[in-house]
């Protein structure tokens, strides 16, 4: 499973660090009140109670020395900003997209594209869900169906691109429910709920011979495509010898539009944008960013925050960084495997998920086990981590009981170019250290809960 690329020799990270932010680590017993209080939902503990933050990897990233110097370049002008060009001419230059709109953050995107696109009725198939994308679509009328392939459901399969879309499950819903029914298929780079999981350029091509042939677009969520690039040049035969940048334009060449979330592959702390090749579209998303975000030419973003997305778009590409960053990735996803802790496999690019059915087998999946065990991990060492499991999936609509998805994982996402492999020792450690005690650790009740999104602020009581 490790890298061979990784493993010949010892590597260091493609950068020096030129600037600190000092943290503290609070006591057990601080630990204790901090996660009672926040309702043992990580997500509302404050960032000083916090050691190491691997929450998301979401706006959490290091922004290098040149986009700092680029964020002196803003142009504020609300109409026109030269920024706004130089962030066009990136996009088309490494995504090959003809027509750009920004938006304050990937869910931005996707908000207006589902209203452009969705009618009431429509079908939506996607390489797994993602919580924000299902829940515009299903706002805009439409419904996901999960279209990837088995393998993706199953923690222990090492098959190399969980990613993949199963075509026989797109043609029955094609045949079920008629082309016109399906306004396009949703197709993210390294799949986030799957454990940052890449589809392959072979997939990709075939969906694209049946997507033309069905005149169905392909709509990407290219969040983390740099990623979802590496693993192709690791893994896919005749593509060892490509640059990361040349597979990441390949990948985009064959869909016809993207959502961007800025956040992650992009190296900013906040951003995005909608990238689309259909004129008509672009005129109906450029006339909607108006209402939801901002003109066409901002939408929603400073011009300094467009300038900082140009340059880490520039930057995101490059061979040395997205190797140093899924390499740390891949340095702690070892180290837990050395301890026989059950981890999604294979290792994927932004993140280590624990599978929680395997850690605490104790606990059945209505207790929430994720969402106990990263409590537990942060009251243990003050890493705060995220549940993936039944809380992140929500409700059904039409049932109003709990979507029971096969996987159920706590996830470790690590920001780009923020921590040393020193920090990943301590996680490593501190997660052995409650795998150890796993036992000890008990189920949840939750007793607050939001009509939308709701593993972002509900509250839980241990059972």
């Amino acid at each position: 499973m490790k890298s061979k690329e990784l493993v010949q020799r010892s590597w260091a990270e493609p950068y020096k660090i030129k600037m600190v932010e000092l943290v503290h680590m609070t006591t057990a017993a601080e630990r204790k009140k901090a996660i009672e209080d926040a309702g043992y939902n990580t997500f509302l503990l404050r960032s000083k109670q916090v050691y190491i933050d691997l929450l998301t990897d979401s706006g959490t990233s290091a922004m290098s020395d040149r986009q700092w110097a680029g964020m002196m370049l803003g142009d504020e002008s609300y109409a026109g900003s030269e920024n706004f060009y130089h962030l066009e001419a990136t996009i088309r230059k490494y995504y090959g997209y003809k027509y750009v709109i920004p938006a304050h953050q990937g869910r931005g995107a996707e908000n207006i594209l589902s209203k452009v696109l969705i009618k009431p009725g429509d079908i939506i198939p996607g390489n797994m869900y993602f919580t924000t994308t299902r829940l515009h679509q299903e706002l805009a009328g439409g419904r996901f169906v999960d279209i990837i392939i088995d393998e993706a459901h199953d923690p222990l399969s090492e098959h190399p691109f969980k990613g993949n879309v199963d075509l026989k499950k797109l043609e029955a819903l094609v045949k079920e429910y008629g082309s016109k029914k399906i306004p396009y298929v949703c197709i993210a780079t390294s799949v986030n709920m799957a454990g940052g999981q890449p589809i392959s350029l072979q997939n990709l091509r075939a969906l694209r011979d049946f997507t033309k042939k069905h005149k169905i677009k392909i709509i990407h969520d290219m969040t983390r495509v740099a990623e979802n690039a590496y693993f192709i040049r690791m893994k896919e035969k005749g593509y060892k010898n490509k640059s990361v940048r040349e597979i990441v334009h390949e990948i985009c060449s064959l869909t016809d539009g993207a959502t961007m979330s800025a956040k992650k592959d992009a190296l900013v702390n906040i951003g995005g944008f909608l990238a689309v090749n259909d004129k008509k579209t672009y005129e109906e998303a450029s006339n909607l960013v108006v209402v939801y975000e901002g003109l066409h030419t901002y939408g929603g973003l400073a011009g300094r925050d467009m300038e900082a997305m140009a340059i880490g778009i520039t930057e995101s590409v490059d061979d040395d960084h997205i190797r140093a960053r899924v390499g740390q990735v891949e340095y702690l996803g070892n180290k837990l495997l050395e301890k026989k802790v059950p981890i999604v496999l294979p290792i994927g690019g932004h993140g280590i998920f624990i599978d929680a059915k395997r850690f605490l087998p104790h606990l059945k999946q209505k207790q929430f086990p994720a969402q106990a065990l990263a409590a537990a991990l942060y009251v243990d060492s003050g890493v705060r981590t995220m549940e993936r499991g039944i809380v992140s999936a929500g409700r059904n609509a039409d049932t109003g009981d709990h979507y029971y998805p096969e996987l159920e994982l706590v996830r470790l996402t690590v920001p780009r170019r923020v921590y040393t492999q020193a920090h990943m020792d301590v996680v490593a450690e501190s997660v052995v250290e409650v795998f150890k005690k796993r036992k000890s650790i008990s189920g949840l009740k939750m007793i607050f809960e939001p009509k939308y999104l709701r593993f972002f602020q509900a509250r839980f009581k241990p059972l």
